[in-house]
Parts: structure tokens; sequence; C-alpha cells
């Protein structure tokens, strides 16, 4: 049977989405339209009169308004779908239903590092961290002495990596950049992932070493150290000076080996990047699947991004656990379209050009498909940049859609693995917390399969539903979780993916 060039979504919706590139004239069969202009694949079909300033609907949602009265067949994308905000009912809770989790006997396993207060990481990894950029050369070259030839005798750690950023100095000595600062990189000196941290400081930033240990709480012990180049002797003798003291730490962490624990260790921060007219039709909703499973199993899934859901927010507060809840997601959109007044950013209309030539008129569409990574279980909690994700199940952190700034703020608050979908390409990885990465399409997973770790498309070819794509998802969450090398983990990646929000027009 001849598979039909277009995807219905909903029944009450008035465009389909081409599967493949369909060329003017061409009948859509069981549409009982013949299409106007070339299509590319990705973008949407109008499947009847369209009037002009009448609502575009996509998955039922509201996507646009025409721009002019558009008769069945039009292509239809940023040329003729105009941008404009439109009331919401924000519903608070009137969707919420508790989870009915998977009772803790019966949970899925995998095997990850239980550390000594419980917390269960999927890596092991040393980590040399810098309060400001004027420690990130010997950083650097303090983890670099550590080649994976050298890490062989000791099998049970993964890598010694450096936290090097532009942060630090140049900036006011209090308030919330340094605030911000502070927590991402507490965060991930105690993300789970990490077994040691060196801390590396010139001596006279603004993010004064001991101040900052002071304000985050932390104490140096055996497996948590500082170093200050100043007091050292400068660069080459802090080099050294740090090989020492990661060697001194390589015996406790490789003394530490995975072991069987509950999947409800895992916490995967939910990302996209490179987004397609697919990306909202397969990769996101099969990783909404995933993610289902996982809180079913008393997991924890952080969406963020909250650029990328304005327009669609109103989907997940009317399931939010509470209208308090609810209320703290529309207050970091108010703040996002607050602060962007007069920009020329994507929360005002225009998504980037590679979105848009992918299939994506604006953010509404673009938000429709990225909040679907979230499934459909209820919004929990929401928290800011980088605070430490205590909550159970789907939870919301106010970041960017910068895809390297978001998820640095989801592991910051605890993620140990992120999912990454993406429909024109992405080549983004995560260190300490391995990225498994999603493609929305077959033609783009076949390009770059080097840097893809599942092909979504196969949803779009009709070879899949979105239920065996999102158990197949969930399978290589476990599978990397227990120490499977991701795609990413394989190229190197995630060094240099490592960007603290400066607090900034990063959207």
């Amino acid at each position: 049977m001849t598979k039909s060039p277009v995807i219905r979504l909903d029944e009450k919706d008035n465009v389909v989405v081409a599967r493949v590139a369909i060329a003017a004239g061409t009948p859509i069969v069981g549409e009982n339209i013949v299409t106007l202009q070339d299509v590319p694949l990705g973008h949407k079909v109008a499947t009847r009169l369209i009037k002009k300033d009448e609502p575009i609907l996509k998955y039922n949602t509201v996507i646009g308004f025409a721009s002019d009265d558009l008769p069945a067949g039009t292509w239809l994308h940023s040329h003729n779908i105009v941008f404009e905000d439109f009331q919401r009912d924000y519903a608070f809770s009137r969707d919420y239903h508790p989870v009915q989790t998977v009772p803790p006997e019966q949970r899925r396993t995998f095997n990850g590092y239980v550390r000594e207060d419980g917390r269960v990481g999927t890596r092991n990894i040393l980590g040399v961290f810098v309060v400001g950029n004027c420690g990130a050369t010997v950083a650097r070259k303090i983890a670099a002495h550590f080649t994976q030839e050298r890490l062989q005798a000791w099998p049970n750690v993964d890598n010694v990596v450096p936290y090097v950023h532009e942060l630090g100095c140049g900036m006011e000595m209090s308030g919330e950049p340094m605030d911000l600062l502070r927590r991402t990189l507490a965060g991930y000196i105690n993300n789970p992932n990490t077994a040691g941290a060196l801390v590396v400081a010139l001596g006279c930033e603004r993010n004064n070493i001991h101040g900052f240990f002071e304000q985050m709480g932390l104490e140096e012990n055996p497996m948590l150290r500082k170093l200050v180049i100043q007091d050292t002797g400068g660069t080459r003798k802090t080099i050294d000076e740090g090989i020492t003291i990661i060697e001194s730490m390589l015996p406790h962490a490789n003394a530490i080996k995975r072991q069987p624990v509950s999947v409800e260790h895992l916490t995967v921060g939910l990302q996209c990047g490179g987004s397609d007219g697919f990306s909202g039709l397969s990769a996101n909703p099969a990783l909404g699947v995933a993610m289902d499973l996982l809180v079913e199993q008393g997991g924890t899934a952080i969406l963020s991004e909250t650029t990328e859901i304005f327009g669609v927010e109103h989907t997940l507060t009317a399931r939010a656990v509470t209208p308090e809840v609810g209320q703290k997601l529309v207050d970091c959109i108010n703040w996002w379209l607050e602060y962007n007044k007069g920009r020329d950013c994507q929360i005002n209309g225009r998504v980037s050009p590679g979105n848009n030539a992918g299939g994506l008129a604006n953010v509404l569409e673009k938000s429709l498909g990225g909040a679907k990574k979230g499934g459909s279980s209820p919004l929990m909690e929401v928290y800011r940049y980088a605070y430490p994700v205590t909550q159970k199940g789907l939870v919301f952190m106010d970041t960017p859609g910068y895809d390297p700034v978001s998820a640095t703020g989801q592991v910051a608050g605890g993620a140990n693995m992120i999912a990454f979908t993406t429909g024109r390409g992405s080549c983004f990885g995560s260190m300490p917390a391995p990225t498994v990465k999603l493609a929305s399409n077959t033609p783009m997973y076949q390009r770059m399969e080097e840097d893809m770790d599942l092909n979504c498309g196969v949803v779009i070819d009709g070879d899949a539903t979105l239920r065996q794509m999102g158990e197949a998802i969930f399978e290589k969450i476990i599978a990397v979780a227990s120490g499977e090398q991701s795609k990413s983990e394989a190229l190197g990646l995630g060094e240099n993916e490592f960007v603290p929000w400066p607090i900034g027009v990063l959207a």
C-alpha cells in the first residue's frame, strides 16, 4: 500500500504536514486536495479554505493566523502565517491526575555508581573546575594529562574533565549573575556523576574561590580540593600540583563500581536543537512517551527552554499539581516576555533560519513540538536555573533556549542524563551527564549517523509507532546510563559545552 505523502495530526486540524517533498499539482488522496505550490518536506498544506485572520490549527492548537484567504492545497509557511499572541486559558491544575507509579520492587534497573549519600551516577568522572576564566589553561592542561591510556589503570574512572567558562571576572561581585554562576559550579561539583573535583583559581577573581566555597557550603576533603595559581607559584607549578592532586583521587574514585539500582535514580534533562517540521511529530513526542515510562518508574524528567514552550504553556499549567506550580511557570514566561521586549528574539516570533527552513513557521509551532518532550505526565514543580531538582516526576527548569546553556543548568540541577532531539542535525554532547541524540527524520539520520543514537524518523516513514519508538528510547537511555557509550561520547563531545548562563539574550 502506497503511503500518503502527508501526515494528519488531528481530525480538527486545517493543515497536514508533508512527509516528503511534494510537487505542485499533486493530488493528496484522503484529503481531497491538490497542491497549488511545491511543498518542501516537513512543511504544511492547507486542507480547506482558511479565511484571512482565521487560526491555523496543528495538533488542534493555534500556531498562527492566515495572512489572506488561503485556498485548499496552499503551501503554508512563515510567508502566509501571521504570528500573533493570543489569549490562553491556563486552567491551572484542571487536568492534573496523579501518576500511578510502578511498585518499587517491580521497577526496572540500570547499573550505576552509588555514592555514599545514596545518590546514583551514570558516569564516574573527576572534574577540574575554574572559578574564573583566568584558570582555564591550567585546568585544561591538568585534565589533558589524564589520557585514556593513563586511565587504563583505573577502569572504573570514566574521564577527567576540565570545566572552563568565560565568567568569574568583569562582573558584579554580588547579585543574581554571581549567585547563578556559583550555584552552577556547585551543582556540577555535587552532581552524582562527579566522583571528585579540583577547583582552580588565579587568586584575584571577583568570584573569589574561598567566598565561593563558603557561600555554597563546600568544604575541602580528599575528593574536593582548591588550588590557587598565585599561591602555588605560577602556571607550571600549578599544573604539576593539580596532576598530583587528581592522581591522589584516582584510587578512591576507582573503588566505586557499577551495581544494579532502580531507574528511579535517573534524572533526564530534555533538550531539542536544530528542530524541523518533523521534530514535533516523531522525536519529541516519542521522547515524551519514554519520559512517561520513566516517571511511572519513579524517575525524573526536566523540561526546560522557557522561550520554546511559549504559546503552549497552558498545556502544562492545566496539568500542574497545584495552581501555585502553574503560576510559577507563567511567571517565568512573563519574565522572558518583558526582558525581550523590542528585541529580535525567538519569543517575539522569528525562529532561527535553520528551524524556518525545516518547516517551522514561528515560535508557536516550534513550542508546540518542543513541549511534547515532556510527555503527558503532570507538572510537579518549577525551578529557577541551576537550582537542585529534588522533586520526582516531570518538572520544569527556567532556562534560555540556547542548548549548551540550558543543558548546563539541568546538569547543575542534578541531571545524570541528557536526551536531545534534533531535526536539522546537531553535534551536541555533554559531560558529566552523557547525551543520547534522537534524529527526527531518516534522511538527516543517514547523513549524520555518526552523531545520532536513534532514528525516530521511522515514525514518519510509517515503520514504527510513537509508542514503539518511545520504548526504544527508554531502553537506550537505560543502556547508556549503565555504561554503553553514546555517539557524542565516542566523538569526544561535551567538554566545551559547559556554558553557565551569563543572563542575557540567549534565546
